[in-house]
């Protein structure tokens, strides 16, 4: 019997799990022959790694959610398993109220499980020390926005300088408008049972499976050379990459699927869509309207980061810690920094002589950064970091990256509308959605709809194999 024919659209993280899947790169038997089609020159999306000062970093994302095991799972399937480290330290820190404060313990995404903790650490004001001290009770229903939640029970001082910078790391979004059902699922029990919040996540952050388990982790050389090994692993089990590979239609037939690339047709039993949003709505808009019309409403923020690498024979004195985050409420222009060079062993090792650090800028709705040129979005985090940590040096070398649709938002609501994308997309058949817009913006989270995705199509194109000498949806032709 020969192997169906699946095409994945979309060669970031996300499509390049769902082919590892359905080759067996990620364990089990190949379920398809799998063509990968990446419309940029590159795969991996935000994961992404380069050179800045000579010295090896991300360019994107720089760690992983350990404690969840898709990643690692998938890194150790393509033999970086060796190259798993966590980080070297973990102290962070808050800017905010003219000082570097110490990310208090015992939260969950901002949200304090240790009031003791929260007033040594000073981020909050007397008063809004005060206001946390009393709870009040809050409507929770089947979802809503975390930061008007908190801020009823707990009060705004709360959200604006511990539950803001947190979700903004991640969503790079605002609270009072981020799903707590979505965003932050582990909290739903905790305000659905009556009790008090901050006794709920004291107990969740102090279970035996967190406590002492690092909660990221990250790859020697950098997270970017996750994509590529999986790649390589990939098209070393018979998959077809192709980058400079972008998808000009998409049409259903009634043998499977015709996926024009570059002129070229290409004919599929199934399709995986590992795109943004946007991008899948365009492509569904004929077969699946009702798909791509609630495609069309999920909502992107974009952002900017600035890696500088200093001499650190130029720096007086080295910063500690991993790195800071930064309030919206304090008017600052960065969002977060890094201290890589702190933060990753590998890469201190690696580079003795240089400093490495890296800025965010941008969240959603307030793009205008990613406008910018590269020279003032340094100068713009140098001015910062200068204030925040007294940096006076200057940096021998800095690249931007820029990420224009990077980050999907989860606003209340957002689970229902993915039920219904989903639900729309499989009345068309043979079709799976997958990547940060629907079941979490994490890279793990994005592996696991991956994985789903996989299962999906494998269990529908499992019925369409035929014999080798039939003929089948797996021949490929040119178009006139």
């Amino acid at each position: 019997m020969s192997q169906a024919q699946v095409v994945v659209v979309g060669g970031g993280i996300a499509g390049l799990a769902a082919a590892a899947f359905l080759s067996g790169v990620a364990g089990g038997p190949a379920r398809a022959r799998v063509t990968v089609v990446e419309g940029s020159s590159r795969v991996g999306g935000k994961l992404w790694g380069g050179e800045v000062g000579g010295v090896r970093v991300d360019l994107g994302a720089e760690s992983v959610l350990a404690r969840r095991p898709e990643a690692v799972e998938l890194a150790r399937a393509v033999g970086l398993g060796e190259a798993l480290e966590a980080p070297t330290t973990a102290k962070a820190a808050i800017w905010t109220r003219g000082a570097l404060r110490p990310l208090p313990g015992g939260q969950v995404m901002g949200v304090p499980g240790d009031l003791a903790a929260l007033a040594a650490s000073g981020v909050l004001t007397e008063e809004g020390l005060e206001r946390a001290r009393h709870e009040r009770a809050a409507e929770v229903g089947e979802d809503v926005a975390i930061g008007r939640y908190v801020a009823e029970r707990l009060g705004q001082e709360v959200v604006d300088r511990l539950v803001e910078p947190l979700l903004g790391g991640v969503y790079a979004g605002r609270a009072e408008e981020i799903s707590l059902r979505a965003a932050v699922p582990q909290l739903l029990p905790i305000a659905r049972g009556g009790g008090s919040l901050v006794e709920g996540v004291h107990e969740l952050a102090s279970r035996p499976q967190t406590v002492g388990t690092p909660v990221f982790a990250g790859l020697r050389g950098g997270l970017g050379t996750l994509p590529e090994a999986v790649a390589a692993a990939c098209e070393k089990a018979g998959v077809d990459l192709r980058t400079d590979a972008p998808v000009e239609e998409l049409r259903r037939t009634p043998e499977g699927w015709r996926v024009v690339v570059n002129g070229e047709v290409l004919h599929a039993d199934a399709v995986v869509l590992a795109v943004p949003a946007p991008a899948a709505a365009a492509l569904l808009r004929a077969d699946a309207p009702g798909a791509a019309a609630e495609l069309d409403t999920v909502e992107y923020a974009g952002m900017a980061l600035v890696t500088l690498a200093f001499h650190r024979s130029d720096l007086t004195e080295l910063p500690s810690g991993s790195g800071f985050l930064v309030p919206p409420v304090d008017g600052r222009r960065i969002k977060a920094s890094t201290f890589s060079s702190n933060k990753w062993g590998w890469l201190e090792r690696s580079a003795p002589d240089a400093f490495l650090l890296r800025t965010s800028l941008g969240r959603h709705r307030e793009e205008e950064a990613l406008q910018l040129p590269d020279e003032e979005l340094v100068a713009r985090s140098l001015a910062d970091l200068g204030e925040a940590i007294g940096l006076t040096a200057r940096p021998y070398d800095s690249f931007v990256s820029r990420f224009g649709a990077g980050l999907p938002q989860y606003p209340v609501g957002h689970l229902e509308k993915v039920a219904r994308i989903r639900e729309a997309a499989g009345r068309v058949g043979a079709l799976a959605l997958c990547g940060a817009a629907y079941d979490g913006v994490g890279i793990p989270a994005c592996i696991a709809s991956a994985a789903a995705a996989a299962a999906a199509v494998g269990d529908q194109i499992g019925r369409l194999s035929t014999p080798e000498t039939g003929e089948g949806s797996t021949e490929r032709t040119m178009s006139a």
